[in-house]
């Protein structure tokens, strides 16, 4: 484009965004338009079919599509002629990416992104798949064969097409509605922990084959099974697998945090994007590995995934970004790998000869390319053994120094290359898990620093409530929109229960309840489970119910889970009442296959646990305090929930909350704990040791 400058550059329709993945596309020469109004009234007029393109702006596959074909000008001009073409960032618009995804894995028995659907002007879907080539190729068909054919049939046949829209559309609105079965019981956990077990890789950790997702929520759920069940085998599964995967590539050993998932089975390869909702479930659940083994190893991996956050994702607002992309400079992993060539120049020989021992680097590269099967001559840093149990007699007592100094001076240079683009939108859900994260860390850890960020991270959405009138799921460039669907609603209140739990601040505690009040008015069914979308916002095709525990835990997962906590804290039991609904909502599909459901199952396994309620009365400021909700913390069960009543407030908002804590004072003017169990407490103590003996008995 010699000659031209930025203002000769043509925009299309998406310029006006804010979505990062939107405005990687605004100067594609395809006629782009976001999901509105006028897109599908442009259909209609011009009687053409949707292209329909769903992916998210750290996603490599889309980005090679996009390469391929969107900035072509050939398919471009194809693309423009036969059909009205929408752009979707799945982040923003998780309600849409549900229906059409929905509709790929009935079509084709599978589902991915890019998503490319194919509809009519009223929405209905006569074509599903996922990455599709310029050319076909792969088995696949290409964007020129698809485009023509799609036109020609458009232009022939176009009753058979409506016809096929019309079919699907029904089989999505039958899909969508459940039929409502009986209360689950512990034979739902059982065959849950079976099928992970039968699921295992006792080699690598993990489960199933590649690639490797690190789903925390099966972790989550052996853990808390193993502390009920008193089952060595599950944390013994947890503990492989967490070893596993925080040696392995998929770890970045350099600047920390996870990437999000491994290409193959022993977790070396990983896709190398870096997504929030993966570093703060990881948090939890290295957190609470320590909590049970009380070994320093899981600390320090959850203390270096929320370092990252802290360090890379954390935005002058005080809440989180979204991703980090895989590929910089147009090569996927290339900010995170080395070659021996490059490292010889940063580091001596004695450095570079103990770094290539350690993290098992290879002169020709220590992976393969996908494709051509053939080392890359780059290396991915990771360990085949942890650093404290390298041999003594190989490696002198000074080595961890060494190796921190090494790591630092590579992260020093690493940090000079082009860094992977930042999906810069603050997205409400994602940050839930975050504040839950850096909360249950803060509480295991004594980490009042971490405290602090949870807070003014919570504080920041908080505020926009109040200033907004209702929960935006979506927060970019100083902006918020869409309205909140059930995963922002469920995750921001475990967010901010935790939080409470953390700091015992009465006003997060309210603010859990007030979303959860909310969520239940604008969400429910009567006929029992929570709609994704609000009955405020767009219905698109029908409105979808998730129960399905993926790459992160569904909305209704964590609901579960919220009001089982949120109940007991209170006495409210309504919101019981709503958990014995909503797991009636789901049991048919959730008894086929536990395996798929492993969060809510978990929170099967706590409501039919023995749990407690626990109030420590007293000044919540002073050490005595922090040191008696420190050893309960360690000892209690998982399905129990832990309540501070602050003396030094004349009025504690606690008292409107949970109206029971009227009546527990502090004995002798000491800090007093009361401990009640099936609906009956024992007698107040202020002895710590005694307490702790009461518990769980």
């Amino acid at each position: 484009m010699q000659g031209s400058t930025v203002t000769d550059i043509k925009t299309n329709k998406l310029i006006d965004e804010k979505s990062p993945y939107l405005l990687q596309h605004a100067y594609n020469p395809v006629n782009w338009y976001p999901w509105n109004e006028e897109a599908f009234e442009k259909a209609k007029i011009e009687n053409k079919p949707i292209f329909l393109s769903i992916g998210y702006s750290t996603c490599h596959w889309c980005h090679v599509m996009a390469h391929e074909s969107f900035e072509d000008d050939e398919v471009a001009k194809l693309m423009n002629e036969a059909f009205v073409s929408i752009k979707v960032d799945r982040e923003e618009r998780p309600d849409i990416d549900n229906i059409y995804m929905t509709v790929c894995q009935m079509l084709t028995g599978s589902g991915g992104w890019p998503l490319t659907i194919i509809m009519t002007p009223d929405k209905k879907p006569f074509f599903a798949g996922t990455y599709i080539p310029k050319t076909s190729k792969y088995g696949r068909i290409g964007m020129r064969e698809l485009t023509n054919k799609t036109k020609e049939l458009w232009s022939e046949d176009k009753d058979r097409i409506f016809d096929s829209a019309e079919h699907i559309s029904e089989r999505i609105k039958e899909a969508a509605k459940n039929s409502p079965g009986d209360l689950l019981s512990e034979e739902v956990v059982e065959l849950c922990f079976k099928q992970l077990s039968n699921s295992y890789d006792n080699k690598n950790g993990g489960f199933g084959n590649s690639p490797k997702f690190p789903t925390p929520h099966n972790l989550l759920f052996l853990m808390n099974y193993y502390r009920i069940n008193k089952d060595q085998k599950a944390l013994d599964m947890v503990i492989k697998t967490l070893d596993s995967m925080s040696m392995g590539g998929i770890y970045d050993h350099i600047g920390y945090g996870f990437h999000r998932y491994s290409t193959d089975e022993k977790w070396l390869l990983p896709h190398f994007e870096k997504m929030l909702y993966d570093q703060a479930m990881l948090t939890l659940a290295y957190a609470d590995c320590y909590n049970i083994t009380k070994n320093d190893y899981y600390k320090e991996i959850a203390e270096g995934i929320l370092g990252y956050c802290n360090r890379v994702l954390l935005s002058k607002e005080g809440a989180f970004y979204s991703a980090e992309d895989a590929d910089s400079e147009g090569e996927e992993g290339k900010f995170y790998v080395w070659s021996i060539k490059e490292l010889r120049d940063i580091l001596d020989d004695q450095e570079l000869e103990l770094l290539s021992r350690v993290y098992n680097l290879k002169e020709n590269g220590n992976f393969k390319d996908e494709a051509t099967r053939r080392f890359t001559g780059y290396n991915i840093l990771h360990l085949k053994e942890k650093l404290s149990e390298l041999s003594h007699d190989k490696y002198d007592d000074n080595l961890n120094n060494t190796l921190d100094k090494i790591r630092d001076t590579l992260f020093k240079k690493r940090e000079q290359r082009v860094h992977p683009h930042m999906d810069d939108k603050i997205l409400t859900d994602w940050n839930g898990l975050i504040i839950a994260a850096l909360s249950k860390a803060a509480a295991i850890f004594n980490r009042e620093d971490f405290t602090k960020v949870a807070s003014k991270c919570a504080d920041f959405f908080i505020n926009s409530i109040e200033d907004n009138g209702s929960l935006f799921h979506r927060y970019c460039k100083g902006q918020w929109n869409i309205l909140g669907n059930i995963d922002d609603y469920s995750f921001m209140i475990f967010g901010l229960i935790e939080l409470y739990e953390a700091t015992f601040n009465d006003r997060y505690l309210k603010k859990a309840i007030d979303l959860m009040n909310e969520q239940i008015k604008n969400f429910w069914d009567d006929e029992g489970g929570f709609y994704f979308t609000s009955s405020n916002e767009e219905e698109v095709l029908t409105r979808m119910k998730e129960i399905y525990d993926g790459a992160i835990p569904s909305g209704n997962s964590i609901t579960f889970l919220n009001l089982l906590r949120l109940s007991r804290i209170t006495g409210n039991t309504e919101y019981e009442e709503y958990c014995e609904k909503l797991q009636k909502a789901f049991s048919n599909i959730i008894k086929e296959s536990p395996i798929a459901y492993t969060q809510m199952v978990s929170g099967i396994l706590l409501s039919l646990s023995k749990s407690e309620e626990i109030v420590v009365v007293g000044d919540i400021s002073s050490d005595e305090f922090k040191n008696y909700v420190s050893s309960i913390r360690s000892v209690c069960s998982p399905a129990s929930v832990l309540v501070a009543k602050n003396t030094n407030e004349s009025h504690p908002l606690i008292h409107e909350i949970a109206d029971y804590t009227r009546y527990q004072d502090k004995v002798d003017d000491k800090t007093t704990i009361y401990i009640c169990r099936n609906f009956t407490c024992n007698e107040p103590v202020t002895s710590l040791s005694e307490a702790i003996r009461m518990i769980g008995k």
